[in-house]
């Protein structure tokens, strides 16, 4: 028993030693790395070498001590260095690659290069060695060795792709673009789970002419491999990359025949082109869909409502739809709810349909009656249901029904007291006291949701809170400010000859008003939904040259730069605008979508 206890005291020892000797070296290695990081070459190189001696003649530490020598200009101990170590061990190759190092620095080329070489004949199957070789070499700039050391190291290790990433890029620093992608590829051949990690690098490191040249190699993978998707799918996002929908979609058509994939490539290519804009592209893919797959499959409902959304965009972007076209689009609706039916699986795009009546049809009990009619079915999630009764109330109120409005707002508010749907019924509450003229109430329920969690709700209350301060009080009888509110309650429910009949007459009776910019904005508001993009774009301007430090500034120059994009497709003038945004109105909350833009007009990467 006393000898097992003298073991287990012994132990002890041992291990609180060996410990502490570890802390000793890490404490001295971290040291030794200041000093290097820092340029104290000296101070460096004599910790390195004890860390050397100490340290079972550590690779690293030795690499580290000869550079410290090179970097002090001691070439000659450096070069002594290297060959007494060379003498204790001829199988460490990559110190004739420091020793090469050393002749270079020296000015002797000659001699460099002939250790250089020597450190590659020497290769062994060393799978280790091969990389740390190559290493060497890529440190120092030596790309094309370190090229030739990774070549060789497949051919004797015999294993075909086993540098492929590490060549990838060695040609990409080399500015061999056509090698850089024939690597990646193989790169991807080897494991198909690296693809994300290739197809980063490519967008990183490709210019837009470069990918020309992948798809020319991916063409001939795809022919010489074609049960193999990989290829395809590189080239399907080559084309989603370089925005080409029209040739992605096409790809992914291909690939959901060959490869029996139930439309879910061609779904994800329709949705990315409907992200982008892309209606016409969008409307093909989820047509597609809509013909080729049976209504119980696992894309179809989800492709015939992106199919309704792309062509409600595609018309109601444009600034010169028809009734016919509306009516046109109605009927699609209708031809979709007769085929499945209006029920729970459908309810998404009963809501959207709602919209479509209300915003763009103006048939209110339309949209009413779809609404209440979702509402019914009980099983929905209470968030959708939340959504439903939001756009309920809306169009009570567009039907001039206050007070039904109010009761769907305050339940949204009572079964969301957390939350952006909460916060969001509370400020359409707060909106309808604003309507009504009740501007103490409303000011009070702005500021409190100044602090709301959504940006873009805080902001709204701020921009509300802001008119009515400004405002309030400044007659006795604060009849400017209600006619303007009455006025914004007019353009809601798409009133809008009433509405400029009224906005004018603040100009008329109350010139000079400090409402002036805000019944600019409010104009340009109803000429942007009436589709007069000539008259939106002239009060937008001059909004923005009488008043440029007002609230409503930002706003206005933001959506004048969108009008020169979509309407008047004048790019140019559309990227001054949007760089205007973001260098003068840094604070504002479309600074960050203006750079974005402003970035993409100009062609970059995003």
């Amino acid at each position: 028993m006393k000898y097992i206890i003298l073991i287990f005291l012994h132990l002890c020892l041992y291990t609180g030693f060996v410990e502490n000797l570890c802390a000793q070296t890490a404490q001295k290695a971290n040291l030794a790395n200041e000093y290097f990081n820092n340029g104290e070459y000296e101070k460096a190189g004599q910790l390195y070498v004890t860390l050397f001696n100490e340290n079972n003649k550590n690779v690293f530490y030795f690499g580290r001590y000869v550079q410290c020598l090179i970097e002090v200009n001691d070439l000659e101990a450096a070069e002594k260095t290297v060959k007494d170590e060379l003498k204790r061990n001829q199988d460490q190759l990559n110190l004739y690659v420091s020793l090469g190092n050393i002749y270079e620095r020296g000015g002797q080329q000659e001699k460099a290069d002939k250790e250089y070489r020597k450190s590659i004949e020497k290769l062994t199957p060393d799978q280790n060695m091969i990389s740390q070789i190559a290493g060497s070499f890529g440190q120092l700039n030596k790309i094309d060795l370190a090229i030739e050391t990774y070549l060789k190291g497949e051919e004797i290790t015999k294993i075909s792709n086993l540098y492929t990433y590490n060549l990838a890029d060695l040609y990409r620093r080399k500015g061999d673009v056509p090698n850089m992608i024939k690597y990646n590829l193989k790169f991807l051949n080897k494991d198909i789970h690296n693809i994300n990690r290739v197809q980063t690098d490519l967008q990183r490191y490709l210019q837009p002419e470069d990918f020309t040249e992948l798809q020319t190699q991916l063409y001939e993978l795809v022919q010489k491999h074609p049960s193999d998707p990989t290829y395809p799918e590189m080239l399907q996002w080559t084309f989603i990359t370089m925005k080409v929908y029209t040739k992605a979609l096409r790809q992914a058509k291909a690939m959901d025949l060959q490869f029996g994939e139930n439309g879910r490539r061609v779904f994800e290519v329709a949705g990315i082109a409907y992200d982008d804009e892309d209606y016409d592209n969008a409307i093909d893919g989820f047509s597609y869909i809509s013909e080729n797959q049976p209504k119980n499959s696992s894309f179809y409902i989800e492709a015939r409502r992106g199919l309704l959304n792309a062509r409600k965009a595609k018309v109601t972007k444009r600034f010169e739809y028809t009734t016919e076209d509306l009516t046109k689009l109605k009927n699609e609706y209708l031809d979709f709810f007769n085929l499945m039916g209006k029920n729970t699986q459908t309810a998404a795009l009963m809501m959207e349909y709602s919209e479509f009546e209300a915003l763009y049809l103006n048939d209110l009990p339309t949209a009413i009656t779809t609404l209440e009619e979702l509402i019914s079915f009980g099983s929905l999630g209470k968030e959708m249901i939340a959504q439903a009764k939001l756009n309920l109330g809306d169009y009570y109120l567009m039907n001039g029904d206050r007070w039904e409005a109010s009761l769907f707002f305050s339940q949204v508010d009572k079964d969301f007291k957390e939350g952006n749907l909460g916060e969001y019924a509370r400020y359409k509450n707060a909106k309808l006291s604003y309507y009504a003229g009740d501007f103490e109430w409303a000011q009070e329920q702005f500021k409190i949701l100044k602090g709301a969690t959504s940006k873009l709700i805080s902001n709204d209350a701020i921009d509300m809170s802001v008119l009515i301060m400004d405002n309030l009080g400044l007659d006795t009888t604060e009849a400017t400010l209600q006619m303007f509110s009455k006025a914004d309650l007019l353009i809601f429910q798409n009133k809008f000859t009433e509405a400029i009949l009224l906005l004018d007459s603040i100009k008329i009776i109350y010139p000079n008003h400090s409402l002036e910019d805000d019944v600019i904005y409010l104009k340009a508001q109803i000429y942007k939904k009436q589709k007069k993009a000539d008259l939106c774009i002239s009060l937008f301007e001059n909004l923005l040259e009488k008043f440029p430090e007002e609230i409503k500034a930002d706003d206005a120059l933001f959506e004048l730069a969108e009008l020169y994009e979509e309407v008047r497709k004048n790019p140019e003038k559309a990227k001054e605008l949007y760089e205007k945004l973001y260098t003068d109105y840094s604070g504002s909350t479309y600074a960050v979508e203006a750079k974005k833009r402003y970035r993409r007009l100009r062609g970059e990467s995003l």
